[in-house]
C-alpha cells in the first residue's frame, strides 16, 4: 500500500534540508574590516562660505555611530544653545546637525568630531574629522599649537581644554568664570599636544582647563587651570606650553554639626594652615573651659572638642584664620562622648626610616615620655625622642633602628592623657625590622639641575610621595631602604625656599613652581641598587 504525503509537508521537508545543507557549507567570514568610515559628501558642503543653514547632513560610506560625543565633539566658537547632533545610540550612514544658535556674522565655525565617528561593526574611528563653514566671505585659516602638562603629575589625568579669548576692550581675567571662549580645542590623548585651527588674525589670551562638566567655564572647586602669561598674537610661528594646576581656594567653613558628646564637626572648603586655625566660642564660657581642634583624616573637616558642656542648646563660634573671619553656629543635644582609646602604629613590621605613632580617638592633651620604654631584641634600652602633633592628634616616637631587629614598646598608665583627663591603660606593642636583603636602593645623579634649592622626590606611580631630599647644592641623591616596587622621580624647583611645592594663582598671574619628572619608571628590586643618571625633561 502506497502512502501519499501531502504536498505542503514535502515543501517543509525540502526547505529544512536546504537550510541544513546551507549551514554545512556556510563560509566562516572574510577578513576583519580595519578601515574607518569614509566621508562622502555634506549638505551644505564642507568649507562652505555665506553659510545660513539650520541643518547639516554629513554622509559616510557605511553605518556609523558616535562614541562619547559629549567628550569628543568640539564646536569652536561654542554655540549657545548647543546644536542637536545625531545619531545617538542608533547606527545610520549620516550625521545630522540641527543648529539653534543665532550664528555670528563673518565668523568661521569648526565642528571637530575628535575620535567620535566609528563604524557600526568593528568600531574603527575616523580620527579628527571636522566640518568647517563660514558665515562670511572666506574661511579663516590661521592656527596655533602647543603642549599641555600637569604641574604636580607626570601627565594630565584627562583631556585638557584649550581656550582662546579675544583681548578686546571687554576682556577681563574673570571671563574664565562666566564667558565662553572664542576658540576651543582638546589636547590629544597620548601626546598631550593641541592645535587650534581656522583662527582669525588677532590678539588672544590662552587658557587651559580640565573642564570636567564641559561647560567652557572654570570651576576652581573641582577643576585645574593653566595659562600663558603673555598675550598670543596670531599669526605666529611660536608653539606654547601650558601647565595646569589646582588652585588653593580661600578658606570657608561650612555650618558645623554635633557628632557626639563634646565633639562638633566643622567642614570647610579651600585651604589654610590648620595650625593657625582658631575656633572661638562666642557664648559665655563656663569656668575652666578648654577646647582642641584635630584634623579628620582624608576629609576637609576638623573636629572641635570641648571639655565642659555649656547649659544651652546651641553654640556660636568665630572661625579665624590669618586671612578670614566667619561666624557659625551649631545645635547641641545631650549625647554620650567617646572614651579614650590609644592605638600604636605600625603593626607587625616597621620601616628603618619610619616613626612609631600613638594616636587616640579623643584629643590628646598631655604625655609623659618617662612612662614610655623601648627595648630591642637584646632587652637593651633604646633612646628615643617624642614629638606631639596636635592637629594630627598624634604622638611621634623617633629612634634609630637597625635591620633584622625586634623591638617592644611599652606605654605605662598615664603616659597619654586626653582633654577629659582620661589616661591610657598599659600598652605593649611588638614589631620588627626587615633584613638588608629585603630592601632596594636608588642612587640618582642629576647633572642638569638648573637652579637651587630643589626638592627631589620619589613617588608611587599614583603620585604618593614616598621619600624626598632637600638640597641647596650637589646632584647625587641616595634613597636607601626602599620597599621593592615602581617609583617615579621628580625634582621641584623650590623658588621661594620654603621646602614645599607652591601652586599657582590665575587671577594673581602666578605660575606654579616647576616640577620636572624623569621620563622613565624606576623599578626597585629586593637586595638591588639602582644607579641612574637622570636627565630631566
Amino acid at each position: 500500500m502506497k502512502i501519499r504525503i501531502p504536498g505542503y509537508l514535502l515543501v517543509i521537508l525540502l526547505a529544512f534540508t536546504v537550510v541544513r545543507c546551507a549551514k554545512k557549507g556556510m563560509p566562516e567570514g572574510g577578513p576583519v574590516d580595519k578601515d574607518p568610515p569614509k566621508f562622502i559628501r555634506a549638505n551644505p558642503e564642507n568649507y562652505s562660505i555665506h553659510f545660513d543653514a539650520r541643518q547639516i547632513r554629513i554622509y559616510f560610506d557605511e553605518y556609523i555611530k558616535l562614541d562619547k560625543p559629549q567628550q569628543q565633539i568640539i564646536i569652536s566658537p561654542p554655540m549657545d544653545p548647543k546644536p542637536n547632533i545625531m545619531p545617538l545610540g542608533t547606527a545610520r550612514k549620516d550625521i545630522k546637525i540641527e543648529i539653534f544658535d543665532t550664528l555670528e556674522k563673518n565668523t568661521t565655525y569648526t565642528i571637530n568630531f575628535g575620535k567620535s565617528i566609528i563604524d557600526n561593526n568593528e568600531g574603527n574611528s575616523n580620527n579628527y574629522f571636522k566640518y568647517v563653514f563660514s558665515t562670511g566671505d572666506y574661511i579663516d585659516s590661521l592656527s596655533v599649537s602647543g603642549k599641555v602638562k600637569d604641574a604636580s603629575l607626570k601627565a594630565p589625568p584627562a583631556p585638557v581644554s584649550i581656550f582662546l579669548y579675544e583681548l578686546d576692550s571687554t576682556y577681563t581675567d574673570s571671563a574664565v568664570y562666566k564667558k565662553t571662549p572664542r576658540y576651543v580645542t582638546y589636547s590629544k590623548d597620548s601626546t598631550y599636544t593641541f592645535n587650534l585651527e581656522n583662527l582669525k588674525e588677532g590678539t588672544y589670551k590662552m587658557v587651559a582647563i580640565i573642564d570636567k562638566n564641559n561647560n567652557y567655564l572654570y570651576n576652581p572647586k573641582s577643576e585645574k587651570i593653566g595659562f600663558v602669561a603673555e598675550p598670543i598674537t596670531i599669526p605666529t610661528d611660536s608653539t606654547y606650553e601650558i601647565t595646569v594646576f589646582k588652585e588653593k581656594l580661600p578658606f570657608k567653613p561650612k555650618r558645623p554639626s554635633q557628632v557626639k558628646g563634646h565633639q562638633i564637626l566643622f567642614g570647610y572648603e579651600g585651604s589654610t594652615e590648620l595650625d593657625s586655625l582658631k575656633i572661638n566660642l562666642l557664648n559665655n564660657k563656663p569656668p575652666d573651659y578648654e577646647y582642641r581642634i584635630t584634623k579628620v583624616k582624608d576629609k576637609d573637616s576638623v573636629n572641635y572638642w570641648y571639655n565642659i558642656k555649656p547649659e544651652i542648646d546651641s553654640l556660636s563660634f568665630e572661625v579665624v584664620t590669618p586671612t578670614t573671619l566667619d561666624t557659625v553656629w551649631a545645635r547641641i543635644a545631650k549625647l554620650e562622648r567617646d572614651s579614650l582609646k590609644v592605638t600604636a602604629e605600625p603593626s607587625g613590621s616597621i620601616g628603618i626610616k619610619e616613626d612609631l605613632k600613638f594616636t587616640a580617638n579623643t584629643p590628646i592633651s598631655a604625655y609623659q615620655p618617662e612612662l614610655i620604654k623601648i627595648l630591642d631584641k637584646d632587652s637593651a634600652d633604646v633612646p628615643f625622642t617624642a614629638k606631639f602633633l596636635p592637629i594630627r592628634n598624634e604622638l611621634q616616637i623617633s629612634f634609630n633602628k637597625t635591620t633584622e631587629n625586634n623591638y617592644q614598646v611599652t606605654a605605662l598608665p598615664g603616659a597619654i592623657e586626653d582633654l577629659f583627663k582620661a589616661t591610657n591603660d598599659t600598652i605593649k606593642k611588638n614589631f620588627k625590622t626587615k633584613g638588608p636583603s629585603d630592601y632596594g636602593r636608588i642612587v640618582a645623579t642629576i647633572p642638569n639641575i638648573r637652579s637651587y634649592p630643589v626638592i627631589v622626590q620619589l613617588t608611587s606611580t599614583k603620585g604618593q610621595v614616598l621619600a624626598e631630599k632637600y638640597a641647596e647644592s650637589g646632584n647625587t641623591f641616595e634613597f636607601p631602604y626602599l620597599t621593592p616596587g615602581d617609583f617615579l622621580l621628580r625634582v621641584i624647583y623650590d623658588k621661594n625656599g620654603n621646602k614645599e611645592w607652591d601652586t599657582g594663582d590665575f587671577l594673581k598671574k602666578k605660575q606654579p613652581e616647576i616640577i620636572k619628572y624623569y621620563s622613565d619608571t624606576l623599578n626597585v628590586r629586593a637586595n638591588w641598587d639602582v644607579n641612574e643618571t637622570i636627565n630631566l625633561d
